[in-house]
């Protein structure tokens, strides 16, 4: 698959790998919102997914009617409790009877706590994290930033299992060998700064083959990580420096502040998924468009076509 340069692309290729290798199958916590189901509904006319959903029988067959879809389309698990919607969803994943676990509108720690369960939930030993993917326009490729939602100040060892994360759903997206730019506010190391000694154990670690099928550099300043001249003026060279892929960011505060400028201050498309997991993972806001959840649910079928 060659590499997939815009968001359209993306949706575009997860229909030809649908078509080829099939449907898969989304199973949904607390699918009681009709915008959520439209979104849902729009996947599977595309043929990327069919669709199990949980929740209170009564209101998610109204969302159904409300969305213009047909009950028939779907299969609803009522389970009236939010505590336990999590539950019953993922466990739905972890039993292989569905692919993707998706959040609906049960509260945030819920679904986590349903992703985290021991018994039923998808942890797959390593650190499990957030990427936001951005289409911005100016830039040929999409660009992938870990972890600006999840993690919140992770150690060496944490920010090695995000990146190769990262890079595992970089090429899910067609990006063969992603350029990975370990961010921090400068560009040389300095141990005043404990983020450049993280970036420099990073390099290390990927030229020693703990870090896979992607190339690593740092530390960079944002500039000289995308910017080509920004990197010529400095005098960097590396095959990252003015072409990264991928933005690790050395904490959850730059991570959330990088991907909201993005968000308002340029022109963009962007969606975010949880990696590392057993099965890819949707946490969508309620507040997202139904396009942000297209995207989103794109991007979860890309990932378990990858996988399997």
């Amino acid at each position: 698959m060659e590499q997939i340069r815009s968001l359209s692309q993306m949706i575009e290729e997860a229909k030809k790998l649908c078509a080829s290798k099939g449907r898969k199958r989304i199973s949904v916590a607390m699918a009681e919102d009709a915008g959520l189901i439209s979104a849902i509904e729009e996947a599977r006319k595309a043929g990327l997914v069919d669709a199990t959903l949980v929740g209170n029988v009564d209101k998610v067959k109204a969302c159904i009617a409300q969305a213009g879809a047909s009950e028939k389309d779907y299969t609803v698990i009522d389970e009236r409790s939010e505590a336990k919607c999590g539950l019953v969803a993922v466990a739905e994943v972890s039993s292989k009877r569905a692919d993707i676990y998706m959040k609906g509108q049960l509260h945030t720690d819920h679904f986590l706590r349903g992703m985290l369960n021991k018994e039923v939930g998808l942890r797959s030993g390593k650190v499990i994290s957030h990427c936001y993917f951005h289409q911005i326009e100016g830039y040929d490729r999409i660009l992938f930033i870990a972890d600006a939602a999840f993690n919140t100040y992770p150690d060496l060892k944490q920010k090695a299992d995000i990146l190769q994360n990262t890079v595992n759903f970089a090429r899910a997206l067609g990006v063969e060998c992603p350029k990975v730019a370990c961010l921090a506010a400068v560009e040389m190391v300095n141990p005043d700064m404990p983020c450049t000694l993280d970036a420099c154990a990073l390099v290390q670690m990927n030229q020693r083959g703990q870090i896979r099928n992607c190339v690593v550099d740092g530390p960079l300043a944002l500039d000289n990580a995308i910017n080509e001249e920004a990197a010529k003026i400095k005098k960097i060279s590396s095959p990252v420096a003015g072409h990264a892929d991928v933005l690790l960011v050395p904490h959850i505060d730059a991570g959330n502040m990088l991907a909201k400028a993005i968000v308002y201050f340029s022109k963009n498309e962007t969606a975010g998924i949880i990696v590392g997991a057993a099965a890819p993972v949707i946490l969508t806001s309620r507040a997202d468009s139904p396009r942000a959840k297209m995207l989103s649910i794109a991007a979860a079928v890309m990932m378990a076509h990858h996988a399997g």
